[in-house]
């Protein structure tokens, strides 16, 4: 497909160019040391994508058949006019968007279970702290949609472009993170799910791609669709605890008993505590036990907590990079949290932050209590010489109850399941890997927001529910600060193009084309064209303005990011130019090297006026 003429930069044009090679965003592995430098990768990729790749055009190109003849005085000035005018192409767009969005994944099951995709916006209700809101936005999801919309649209493809396009390839598309909590889980609960993740994983797609990790950092594997390597890293895991253990068999303090006993001061629990103590200092008087049992409760539970603090903040941290990395994987992505779960006191903000972070990149979060049908320890314990008191024995159900609490607000806040008291793990684990047939993400924006960081209670109805139940995130918390709007349009733009879904509000069409220059070598094209004219510019100074910011993506066949480039088009034009110059609209182009295989493309154009954005993916296969 030939490119169109491009007009000549007294016309109002700013053209900027390059093609940096992007690395792949992030290797999960090597956790606990520090890796997962996924927060300084997002903005490495911004910065690396810069310009626009495009070829010298006939209408750019010098003649050199006749000597330059010398620029009148009225030519000279009209030069550094545009010349003046060109160098201010080189700032930075701005983007005009300020606001605080925010979005709420809510799944509808009926009385069987299954998800329902029939309800429409006015079906909803959304209260921020029992306040109304009004719904400014409404999505109905489909999984597996957007893949076959992807197939559909390089089939199309193939029909306006050379031959050498290539057979549309059987792209992943969908993409499953097991992160197994080796951190809290026992040997014997960390048996049995390993087992059955060992069968379930037998019954993957060919479009699947799976990856294991766990909370400790210590065992790691990539997205891979090999099942030998996959059967080899569930071999590897075993229990890791971080920061358990302090030679202190008696008196035995859980992390709960001690968050109760030190951040919440139950005089219950500390009682329980104390007198679960007194043995351990036999032959003592009981005024010199009871001070001795004191004691020996505050510095015990005060190493527990802090333990279980430790344990928690890097088993959240972990869960955090990894949302923030299969965020960047393009295609359905869900979590799948093996774990008998674990409290976090003074640390809601940093799970709802994943939640929200899960929820903006449509990540679904599913959790499977490892513990089963779970019975407390203190009931009927024949290890136990002295039987449970009444107080322990509750205290100890009130955690098992605590430890399901997260697992819940996870999958409740990402639209997941939540799979628990139950020993089926075979069907635990075939609930979890599945996402919602259909979910419905609303967002809002919130009415006179302080910027406080205070939490937010939400909560989501159905205006006539029938027998219809309704899981959706339970509160948000406010920013301290606004995002700029150039970072903020950066993020979005970065969003989109590690999302396969496809947005069609700029007039843009994708196109790829590729050749072989070795055996062992090709050249990917893609090309962008846009219908120039029926783009919304905003008038200043007799001019028509725009930006438009064009994203490049090309990922392998397990949705790894390959190479990626940015290219920013600057216009000013003349109403002449607009009207008379633009028929055939404007043709982008960027080419990659790549290595025989299959591919998808991925481009997101975004416009810094109208701040619309369109997104569209293409799959090659090179043989």
């Amino acid at each position: 497909m030939p490119e169109s003429a491009l007009p000549s930069p007294g016309d109002g044009w700013s053209l900027m160019s390059s093609s940096p090679e992007a690395k792949r965003l992030v290797a999960l592995s090597g956790v606990a040391a520090g890796v997962f430098c996924v927060r300084s990768l997002v903005a490495c990729f911004l910065l690396s994508l810069i310009c626009f790749f495009a070829g010298p055009t006939p209408a750019l190109a010098q003649d050199t058949s006749q000597p330059a003849a010398s620029p009148s005085p009225t030519q000279a000035s009209e030069t550094k006019q545009n010349s003046a005018e060109l160098a201010s192409h080189d700032e930075p767009a701005t983007f005009k968007v300020n606001v605080k969005l925010v979005v709420v994944r809510a799944v509808v099951r009926d009385s069987q279970g299954r998800a329902i995709g029939n309800l429409r916006q006015e079906d909803f209700q959304i209260f921020d702290k029992g306040k109304p809101q009004m719904i400014t936005q409404f999505e109905v999801e489909q999984p597996g949609a957007l893949a076959a919309k992807a197939r559909q649209q390089s089939a199309e493809n193939s029909d306006d472009i050379p031959s050498n396009t290539g057979n549309v390839p059987a792209v992943p598309e969908r993409f499953v993170v097991y992160l197994f909590d080796d951190v809290h889980l026992e040997f014997g609960d960390l048996a049995r799910v390993r087992e059955a993740a060992e069968r379930h994983f037998g019954a993957l797609r060919p479009t699947d791609r799976a990856a294991i990790f766990t909370t400790s950092g210590q065992t790691t594997l990539d997205f891979t669709d090999d099942r030998v390597q996959l059967h080899a890293t569930l071999l590897r895991l075993q229990p890791r605890p971080i920061a358990r253990g302090f030679g202190h068999d008696c008196p035995d303090i859980s992390y709960y008993e001690a968050d109760q006993i030190l951040n919440k001061n139950d005089p219950q629990a500390t009682q329980v505590a104390i007198q679960d103590a007194l043995p351990c200092n036999p032959g003592q008087t009981p005024q010199t036990a009871a001070a001795l049992a004191a004691a020996l409760v505050q510095a015990t539970s005060s190493n527990v907590l802090s333990a279980g603090d430790h344990e928690s903040r890097i088993s959240l941290g972990l869960l955090s990079d990894v949302v923030r990395n299969l965020s960047r994987m393009p295609g359905q992505r869900s979590v799948v949290l093996v774990s008998p779960g674990f409290i976090t006191p003074h640390l809601e903000f940093d799970y709802t932050q994943i939640i929200d972070r899960a929820v903006r990149s449509q990540v679904v979060v599913n959790t499977l209590d490892a513990r089963g049908l779970y019975v407390p320890p203190s009931f009927g314990d024949p290890t136990q010489s002295i039987p449970s008191s009444g107080g322990k024995i509750l205290i100890d159900t009130q955690a098992a109850s605590a430890q399901d609490d997260l697992l819940a607000v996870l999958a409740d806040g990402t639209g997941g399941v939540f799979f628990h008291n139950n020993n089926d793990f075979d069907e635990g684990f075939r609930r979890v890997a599945d996402t919602p047939e259909y979910s419905y993400v609303l967002a809002f924006v919130p009415q006179n927001l302080k910027l406080d960081g205070s939490f937010h209670e939400l909560k989501v109805t159905l205006k006539s529910p029938q027998k219809l139940t309704l899981q959706a995130r339970r509160g948000y918390y406010a920013p301290k600060n606004f995002t700029s709007p150039d970072e903020q349009a950066k993020q979005e733009i970065v969003d989109a193009m590690y999302s396969q879904e496809e947005l069609h509000n700029l007039p843009v069409n994708l196109h790829t084309q590729f050749y072989k220059t070795t055996d062992g070598d090709a050249k990917l094209v893609i090309l962008a064209h846009v219908d120039i004219k029926r783009l919304r510019f905003r008038k200043a100074d007799g001019r028509n303005n725009n930006v438009l910011t064009c994203a490049f993506a090309v990922f392998n066949r397990n949705g790894n990011l390959v190479q990626g480039t940015e290219e920013i088009l600057t216009m000013h034009l003349k109403d002449e130019t607009l009207e008379h110059k633009l028929d055939s609209g404007r043709t982008l182009k960027s080419s990659f090297d790549v290595k025989p295989g299959s591919y998808l493309v991925r481009l997101v154009v975004r416009d810094a006026e109208g701040q619309l954005m369109s997104a569209e993916n293409g799959t090659v296969e090179i043989r």
